[in-house]
């Protein structure tokens, strides 16, 4: 199969973008458009020199040495037709494990311009009651007291900005690509209280020399099992031992407040704006919160992919109502954006089988996502009286989920939470449901006050216990 390669010497690359967290999503959006752009010679100054921060991130870090940071992205189209690039914009990559002094040091360096992050919703440690930075986390309190020797993104980044702004190496840009309802004010939330406890003197540089613009990211990314990687590498004939597939549809849309300079990204497709809002209200309720609507009870039913998931009509009935009924009155449409057409292509998109995505992956941790993608418009359904049959569901889909361990066709599974804390826990345990309604996730609201929530909750909890999520969902139909 014909590859494309990069049209630019690698080599000759600098970078002027440094990234954390590089995980796939990163690979197969921003270092997509990034790896586009460079083949204008004016623009080789922005490669990306990708951070990792964690212990397991060393598989990945060895993998992509390995391979002089160069891999595989393979884009799986709708219509069956797949594209492979050989992405070279990934110009460093830094280990923070293994060398932390590395990751200070090119944070000050003057010439990264902008920092992006992929650390996920809940990577920025927001307390899910308050929605305030959650100071009295222990390794928050670690990199507080022991400037010099970070272990979190804020520390490595406050003392990064210390250094920077000590040698006089100039302004900075945090640009979050996290799925995230207004992404950069949450990240100027995280990082400037951080900075603030920290440091006062630093926080008053970042004051004037700091931007966070919101942005709104989109690209279905699977994770790349074992298997997917000898597949791609037959497709390729290239032994990438760090292969990334997506689907055909990408985009990215950001506040254009770039204090440093940025990349002319809107020549490979990025959308600038003054306001992401309507942008983001869109992706995120009515793309992700149906990833979640369709996710648990999927997994229950016993499906492990999206696209087989996606061939049942119960849960594609299920999606398009409450995208249609439920959502739909709450999304005003982006400016040139036909609602229809968005929504249609967003069943198109779960159901295309070159991705086959996993249901797991949409079902990990719930307890950060519920409060980003459904519970913003859960509130207003609930002030404005409407139907909550769907949104009830997936609420008793969860709690079974999370307390049974169990499919309905008797198949037991473990369940990635990594943010759930000890009450949480107690809370799952209880033999009471509506214990459950009291989850950390679900406290911008109190759902036991909404008779209509509760009433359809209990039915639903006790019906799937009963007859099974698939017998469940047939009766709401």
């Amino acid at each position: 199969m014909d590859i494309q390669a990069y049209q630019y010497d690698s080599k000759t690359i600098k970078s002027g973008i440094l990234h954390v967290g590089v995980g796939n999503f990163h690979r197969a959006h921003q270092q997509f458009y990034t790896d586009q752009l460079l083949k204008n010679e004016d623009q080789q100054h922005w490669g990306i020199c990708g951070v990792c921060l964690l212990p397991s991130d060393e598989k990945i870090v060895n993998n992509l040495r390995s391979q002089n940071l160069d891999y595989t992205l393979t884009i799986c189209g709708r219509d069956g037709k797949d594209e492979i690039h050989k992405i070279g914009s990934l110009t460093e990559l830094i280990w923070g494990i293994e060398d932390p002094k590395a990751v200070v040091d090119k944070i000050a360096d003057r010439a990264i311009k902008i920092i992006t992050l992929t650390i996920t919703e809940g990577g920025y440690n927001l307390d899910k009651e308050t929605n305030e930075f959650n100071l009295n986390d222990e390794k928050i309190k670690h990199d507080l007291e022991n400037p010099e020797n970070p272990t979190t993104v804020f520390g490595f980044i406050a003392e990064g900005l210390r250094k920077r702004k000590a040698e006089g190496n100039g302004s900075i840009t945090i640009l979050s690509c996290d799925n995230l309802q207004h992404n950069g004010n949450t990240a100027k939330r995280a990082f400037t209280t951080f900075i603030e406890t920290q440091d006062k003197d630093l926080a008053e540089w970042v004051k004037t020399n700091v931007t966070f613009p919101n942005s709104m990211v989109d690209r279905i990314t699977p994770a790349t099992s074992p298997e997917d990687v000898v597949r791609l590498n037959k497709k390729s004939g290239i032994d990438d031992k760090a292969p990334v597939y997506c689907e055909d549809f990408t985009q990215w849309v950001i506040e254009d407040n770039f204090i440093a300079g940025r990349p002319a990204w809107e020549k490979v497709g990025v959308e600038f704006t003054q306001d992401v809002t309507a942008f983001e209200n869109m992706k995120l309720s009515l793309l992700n919160a149906s990833h979640m609507l369709l996710s648990y009870p999927s997994f229950l039913k016993g499906y492990r992919k999206v696209d087989e998931a996606m061939e049942d009509k119960s849960i594609v009935k299920f999606i398009r109502d409450f995208m249609d009924i439920d959502i739909t009155p709450y999304v005003p449409a982006p400016e040139n954006t036909d609602l229809e057409k968005y929504k249609q292509t967003l069943i198109e998109r779960f159901s295309n089988k070159s991705v086959s995505d996993q249901v797991s992956r949409l079902c990990f941790d719930g307890i950060s996502k519920l409060p980003v993608y459904m519970m913003p418009n859960l509130a207003k359904m609930i002030n404005d009286d409407k139907d909550l049959t769907r949104v009830a569901f997936l609420f008793a889909s969860y709690r079974h989920y999370l307390k049974y361990k169990i499919d309905d066709k008797g198949h037991s599974y473990e369940v990635a939470e990594p943010w759930i804390n000890e009450n949480d826990e107690n809370l799952i345990s209880s033999d009471d449901p509506i214990d459950f309604l009291g989850l950390s996730a679900f406290k911008s609201i109190d759902l036991k006050k909404s008779n209509q929530f509760v009433q359809l909750y209990e039915k639903f909890v006790s019906e799937i216990k009963n007859l099974g999520t698939g017998k469940a969902l047939e009766l709401i139909i």
